[in-house]
């Protein structure tokens, strides 16, 4: 009996350690939340603004630009997945793989190759196992994205997409990050950046009469200067979403750890309680036991 409560106490103990570090992570992810959901705000009316204008001019000239057609000399498909840098934050990389390798098979059974692009060491270790081969990668603050790796992000993909067919350039760019909907709600989306998609920022009353655009120097000049700005607010607009999802769902997960630490910490409380119980009976018993022994002698 006494060794019971041993291991019942011991793992008490570190139950109760363990308890501690999930405290302290959701603790640290609530105080970080409130800032990611702030610059996830600031960062829209940009990027909001910069896709109305890419896709004034991409509506309403026209030139042909190749950044805006599609590309048909090459079957190379760029994948940029967005993941965490750490885990402990419930199935959020899980998602985020997943949808990534779904579009990896829509893609290679519409006849593309994929090539791979990685932000994050959660998404990094996954095709590292699986000996994938990497064109890019970024690690070390998916929680705190800065500007200065969204800039990289979009000099590498970009970089791709102009780049010659014999020098591995690739016809389309996809990014698989996490949408931050709510405290609750993340959810795994894919988005097209190259060629650009003419969804967003024309409204439906503006179809019905339809202003007139003049473009100086030329339009194609202006695509030539927006577009590397519109990749690099979209990139970060998906990093910026994607850090804030990865707080929730590690402040979530983690209060969900918490709990079940103190539901384990009552389980082996109780075991060992009663274990001190069934010792003390026992140790009774054969103290009354002996008693009767000498009193019959």
């Amino acid at each position: 009996m006494g060794g019971q409560q041993r291991v019942y106490r011991q793992r008490i103990r570190s139950t109760q350690s363990l308890k501690k570090i999930f405290r302290a992570m959701e603790l640290i992810a609530a105080s970080r939340i409130g800032k990611a959901r702030a610059r996830v705000i600031s960062a829209a009316p940009y990027s909001q603004a910069i896709t109305r204008a890419i896709s004034a001019v991409a509506l309403h000239s026209t030139v042909k630009h190749p950044l805006t057609s599609k590309r048909t000399d090459t079957n190379r498909v760029a994948v940029l997945a967005i993941s965490s840098d750490r885990g402990m934050a419930g199935a959020y990389s899980a998602n985020v793989i997943r949808e990534a390798e779904r579009l990896r098979t829509r893609l290679m059974k519409d006849g593309k190759e994929v090539v791979q692009f990685v932000a994050g060491r959660r998404a990094l270790s996954y095709y590292n196992f699986r000996n994938r081969e990497i064109a890019g990668e970024w690690t070390g603050a998916s929680d705190a994205p800065e500007i200065r790796v969204a800039k990289e992000i979009a000099q590498a993909l970009f970089h791709a997409f102009e780049a010659d067919v014999e020098d591995g350039g690739v016809s389309e760019i996809h990014v698989v990050f996490t949408h931050f909907t709510s405290m609750v709600t993340q959810e795994p989306r894919v988005i097209r950046l190259l060629p650009l998609e003419i969804v967003e920022g024309v409204a439906e009353s503006d179809a019905e009469v339809e202003p007139l655009y003049e473009f100086e120097p030329s339009s194609e000049d202006v695509l030539d200067a927006l577009l590397p700005r519109y990749i690099e607010s979209r990139i970060y607009s998906c990093l910026l979403q994607a850090a804030a999802s990865e707080l929730a769902s590690r402040q979530r997960a983690m209060n969900t750890a918490t709990t079940n630490a103190e539901d384990i910490i009552r389980q082996y409380t109780r075991l060992a309680n009663s274990a001190r119980q069934s010792e003390i009976t026992q140790e009774i018993s054969e103290i009354v036991s002996g008693a009767d022994a000498l009193a019959a002698s």
